[in-house]
C-alpha cells in the first residue's frame, strides 16, 4: 500500500548514515546534525519570557522562583547534552528532559497569571451557568468586563458584545473545575492542561528527530503559554486537532476508517465544538481526503470513506451541541455565528490597516469582509484543483483568507501553527504526489496552470482593492478643547462632519492611539443619524471625562465608525498651536 511504503522510505530517510558516524559511535547510532539543532533551538527557545517570570515570581511568589531558577540549570545542562552526547537513544531523552522543563515553566507561570482574559472569563462564566443547568447563550454578563485584563469586543454600532460566542465543549469541560475553583482560573486551568496534553500528544507523534521542534512550537517561545493562560477556547479546538493532522492521509486508506480513523473524525467534530477556527481547516482537510483516497480507490469509495469520516465528526460535534440547541435553538445558533455576524470592530495586522491606519478611513470596509470569503473560496477551489502541490499545506492555507478580513490579528495565525508542524514532520510531498485531481481541457502547461490560480484569487484582491481604496465616509475637522497644568488633557472635542455619501450614517466616536480603541466617546451634542450629503457639529466627551494626549511621536486620532454599512473615518485631533 502506497501509505506504508511512504511511511517505511521516511523512516529510512530519517535514520543515520553509518559512513557519517564517528568513529567513537557504533554504526547507525549517532544522532543526525540536524537533530542536534532541533533541540538545541528547543532548549533555547525556553529562555524566552522565562526572565520576566522569574522577575515577578521572586516578589510575588518566591517558591516558584526557586523552580524556575532551578529550570534555568536545567536548559543549560540540556544546552551542553544537546551538542555532546553520542547516540540517538540518548538524545531523545535530553529531547524528553527539554519537554519536561518546558511543562515546569508553563506550570510557573499559569501559578504567576491565572487570571484570564475576556476569552477566559467568558468561558468560566459558561461554565458556572452549565454547572447550575441555566443557559449559556444569549445571557449578557456586563459584570465580568470590569478589570484592565478582561478586554471588551466593541462593536461599528457603537455596542460591545458581552455575551458568550464560542460553541460549548471548553465550557462543558470546565464546569466540573469551576465548581470547585469558583473562578476564571477554571478556564485557564483547562486551556493550559490542553495546550499542555496537546504538546505531549504532538512530541509522542512525531518522528523523533522533530520532536524537540514540538516543545518548542507549542511551549517554548511562551505565545501559546500566553493564550492558554488567558483560557482562549482555540487552544482546545488545536490539542484536538493534532491527533487529525499527524499523517493525516493515512486517514481512510484502504476505504477502511479503523479505529484510528474514527478516533480522528471525533477528534474533528470535538475541535469543531471547541472554537470556530477549526470550522475553516475542516473542509480543507475532507477536500484533501478525498484526492487522496479517490486516487487509491475510485471516484465512489472514496467519497464513502470521506463521507463516513465527516459523518463521525458530525456526530460528534451535534452530540456537543444537543443540550445547548435544544435550550434554545436561536440563541444558540446566534453564539456560534456572533464572531462571523457581529461586525466587530476593525483590530490586526491584516489588510485593513491601510483603512485604520494609514489612510483617513473606508466607506467600503465590508468590501474586506466579501474578500476574506472570496479569498477562502478561491483557496479551497484551488486545492481541489492542484491537490498535488498544495495538499501539504492544508494546515496553513485556511488562515490565508483572515488577513484580509476586518478582524485579522495574529492570533488567528500563530494559534494552529504547530499543526504546521505536524504536517511538515509527517506528511512529505510523496504521499500527495498522485492526489487525484480534476482535468483541466487545454490547461497542461504550467503557465495555464498559473493562470487559472491566479483567477481564482482575482475576486478577493479586487474586493480588497475597493475596500482600501474608498474614501472615508466623513470629513471631519476638529477642534478639541485642553485642558490640565500642562495643557496636555483633552477635555471634549467638537467635531464638523460632512456625509459625504448618499447612505445616511449613524456614526460612533473613540480614540486611538496606536493599535487599539479606547472606549466610546459620548455625544453630548449632535444628530444621532447623519442625513446623506449634508453636514452637522458634533460635541464629544472621552470616557471618563479626559483624555490624555501623547508625547513624543505618538498620535492621537478620533476615529468615526458606522455598523451598516460599515465605514470608517479618521482624523488626527493636536493640540492648538
Amino acid at each position: 500500500m502506497r501509505t506504508h511504503t511512504v511511511e517505511t522510505d521516511v523512516r529510512q530517510r530519517d535514520a543515520p548514515s553509518s559512513a557519517a558516524a564517528p568513529p567513537s559511535a557504533a554504526a547507525g547510532e549517532a544522532p543526525r546534525q540536524w537533530h542536534r539543532g532541533m533541540t538545541l533551538l528547543a532548549t533555547i527557545s525556553l529562555f524566552i519570557g522565562t526572565r520576566s517570570a522569574w522577575t515577578r515570581a521572586i516578589l510575588d511568589h518566591p517558591p516558584a522562583g526557586a523552580v524556575i531558577s532551578v529550570c534555568y540549570a536545567g536548559i543549560l545542562v540540556c544546552g551542553v547534552l544537546a551538542l555532546a552526547v553520542r547516540s540517538r537513544r540518548a538524545l531523545v531523552r535530553v529531547d524528553a528532559g527539554v519537554l519536561v522543563l518546558a511543562i515546569a515553566l508553563v506550570l510557573c507561570g499559569y501559578w504567576l497569571t491565572h487570571g484570564g482574559t475576556d476569552e477566559g472569563v467568558l468561558t468560566a462564566q459558561a461554565a458556572n451557568e452549565i454547572w447550575h443547568g441555566r443557559p449559556v447563550y444569549g445571557q449578557a454578563w456586563p459584570w465580568l468586563f470590569g478589570t484592565a485584563t478582561s478586554g471588551v469586543t466593541k462593536t461599528m454600532s457603537g455596542g460591545a458584545d458581552l455575551t458568550y460566542g464560542y460553541p460549548p465543549l471548553t465550557a462543558l469541560i470546565a464546569a466540573p473545575v469551576h465548581a470547585v475553583l469558583h473562578s476564571p482560573a477554571a478556564a485557564t486551568l483547562v486551556t493550559t492542561g490542553t495546550l499542555i496534553a496537546g504538546a505531549v500528544t504532538l512530541w509522542l507523534l512525531l518522528p523523533s528527530p522533530w520532536r524537540s521542534a514540538a516543545t518548542a512550537v507549542c511551549l517554548g517561545f511562551g505565545i501559546l503559554p500566553g493564550y492558554a493562560r488567558s483560557g482562549y477556547p482555540a487552544i482546545l479546538a488545536l490539542a484536538l486537532l493534532v491527533p487529525v493532522v499527524v499523517r493525516w492521509p493515512a486517514t481512510g486508506a484502504g476505504g477502511r476508517l479503523g479505529h484510528r480513523g474514527v478516533l480522528r473524525g471525533v477528534c474533528l467534530g470535538a475541535a469543531c465544538a471547541a472554537q470556530q477556527l477549526a470550522w475553516f481547516f475542516a473542509p480543507f482537510l475532507l477536500i484533501g481526503l478525498h484526492a487522496v483516497r479517490r486516487s487509491e480507490l475510485g471516484a465512489r469509495p472514496a467519497s464513502a470513506v470521506v463521507a463516513r469520516f465527516a459523518g463521525v465528526a458530525a456526530l460528534t460535534w451535534a452530540g456537543v451541541n444537543a443540550y445547548f440547541a435544544a435550550q434554545g435553538f436561536s440563541a444558540w445558533l446566534h453564539g456560534l455565528l456572533l464572531p462571523i455576524t457581529q461586525k466587530a470592530i476593525l483590530h490586526g495586522q491584516g489588510l485593513m490597516g491601510i483603512s485604520y491606519y494609514f489612510t483617513a478611513g473606508s466607506s467600503r470596509l465590508d468590501y474586506y469582509s466579501y474578500a476574506s470569503m472570496l479569498l477562502l473560496a478561491g483557496l479551497l477551489a484551488a486545492t481541489v484543483l492542484f491537490a498535488r502541490r498544495l495538499g501539504t499545506a492544508i494546515t496553513v492555507l485556511p488562515w490565508l483568507s483572515f488577513y484580509l478580513a476586518t478582524r485579522s490579528q495574529d492570533g488567528y495565525f500563530l494559534m494552529m501553527t504547530p499543526l504546521w508542524l505536524a504536517a511538515a514532520a509527517t506528511v512529505p510531498a510523496s504521499w500527495l504526489a498522485h492526489a487525484w485531481q480534476p482535468r483541466l481541457p487545454h490547461l497542461s502547461g504550467r503557465r495555464a496552470k498559473a493562470a487559472v490560480a491566479a483567477a481564482l484569487l482575482v475576486p478577493a484582491l479586487l474586493c480588497a482593492t475597493v475596500a482600501a481604496a474608498s474614501p472615508p465616509p466623513l470629513r471631519m475637522t476638529l477642534t478639541p478643547r485642553i485642558g490640565g497644568r500642562t495643557h496636555s488633557t483633552v477635555t471634549a472635542v467638537t467635531v464638523r462632519a460632512v456625509n459625504t455619501t448618499g447612505t445616511a450614517l449613524a456614526p460612533h466616536f473613540a480614540s486611538r492611539v496606536g493599535q487599539g480603541a479606547s472606549n466610546w466617546w459620548t455625544i453630548t451634542s449632535g444628530p444621532a443619524t447623519l442625513a446623506p450629503h449634508s453636514s452637522a457639529v458634533y460635541v464629544v466627551r472621552p470616557a471618563g471625562g479626559h483624555h490624555f494626549l501623547p508625547h513624543g511621536r505618538r498620535r492621537m486620532y478620533l476615529i468615526a465608525v458606522t455598523g451598516t454599512p460599515m465605514t470608517i473615518s479618521n482624523a488626527r485631533i493636536e493640540a492648538a498651536g
